[in-house]
């Protein structure tokens, strides 16, 4: 991991390099600011530095300090800008997960014990719309009802007079309130490629040489559900492992349409304004959560796999 992390730095310096222009740039065409204050400001910043003297100082900052580096646009150090946010960000990323899942493997599974039925149709139906329609454009219709039918406050976590007010059970159901909306939004597009994936796997468990031989040795048809579901879960835990960076990197215009506290926006805001260090972090952690994930799944794979653990 270590050293896919340093390529992946590599890169995504690289990148944010070849974006024409820099914070500084937002300044050339103000008149109250002189080409001077400009130069004056690249030198303060270290813009002024050639390319590879600021990744190395880059990196020596997050190995030495835990410093990833400072925020031209918030004038602040971009790990505490990170921070704030991703609470949320992760908190709206497992929940919209989560809603996926418990969603996507029963129906899945019913798919496969019933394919080609009505039921078996209407749901692959269902799946497909929410896989069709982008995630920004649902949320919009979403929204659309919501205010058709006399609602007050969409979009946001929180209604007006509990932003900023202290815990408590009002706030809390007042986030529920508002809280079914992305994760449906978000929830629904990863829905209908998980639920094929169960699909496809309980086909292939069901219709092999073990599930026959279990049901000649007298099995009764629940305990050998039991088994086929076990087996065809394997590959499910191999894709959970790239759902959180998913759900992280595929909806930000979602959560700018919703107006999300989460990472979405502030990326957004940070690519416009040529934040550097800001947006590099960001691309980081996605590459760090990714690499978590998939060492998650391996070892969720040999618990649950004996063979794997054999082998």
């Amino acid at each position: 991991m270590i050293p896919m992390m340093v390529l992946i730095s590599i890169i995504c310096f690289l990148i944010t390099e070849l974006q024409p222009g820099d914070f500084v740039s937002q300044y050339l065409d103000n008149p109250r600011i002189s080409p001077a204050q400009i130069e004056l400001l690249k030198k303060n910043l270290g813009l002024d530095d050639p390319g590879y003297i600021r990744y190395l100082n880059w990196v020596k900052g997050i190995v030495t300090r835990g410093d990833f580096g400072y925020s031209f646009a918030f004038q602040r150090p971009v790990g505490e800008l990170i921070w704030e946010r991703m609470g949320w960000t992760i908190f709206i990323a497992l929940g919209a997960i989560v809603f996926q899942w418990l969603l996507a493997v029963p129906m899945g599974i019913y798919s496969a014990l019933h394919p080609y039925s009505f039921g078996d149709y209407t749901l692959t139906v269902i799946g497909f719309i929410g896989l069709s329609i982008p995630d920004f454009f649902m949320a919009l219709m979403l929204m659309y009802l919501m205010l058709q039918m006399g609602a007050t406050s969409i979009g946001g976590l929180f209604s007006p007079q509990f932003v900023g007010a202290p815990f408590s059970l009002a706030k809390l159901l007042d986030l529920l309130s508002h809280l079914w909306m992305p994760l449906i939004v978000v929830g629904m597009s990863g829905l209908a490629g998980l639920m094929r994936v169960m699909r496809g796997n309980m086909l292939d468990v069901v219709s092999s040489p073990y599930i026959t031989s279990l049901r000649a040795h007298g099995l009764d048809e629940k305990t050998v559900r039991k088994h086929a579901i076990k087996n065809a879960l394997n590959p499910m835990v191999s894709i959970a492992g790239t759902e959180l960076p998913n759900v992280f990197s595929g909806t930000i215009i979602t959560a700018i349409v919703l107006n999300l506290p989460t990472m979405g926006p502030f990326f957004y805001n940070a690519l416009l304004n040529h934040d550097q260090y800001l947006v590099m972090t960001f691309l980081m952690f996605i590459a760090f959560i990714t690499q978590i994930g998939n060492l998650l799944a391996d070892i969720a794979l040999a618990v649950l796999d004996p063979r794997i653990r054999m082998s």
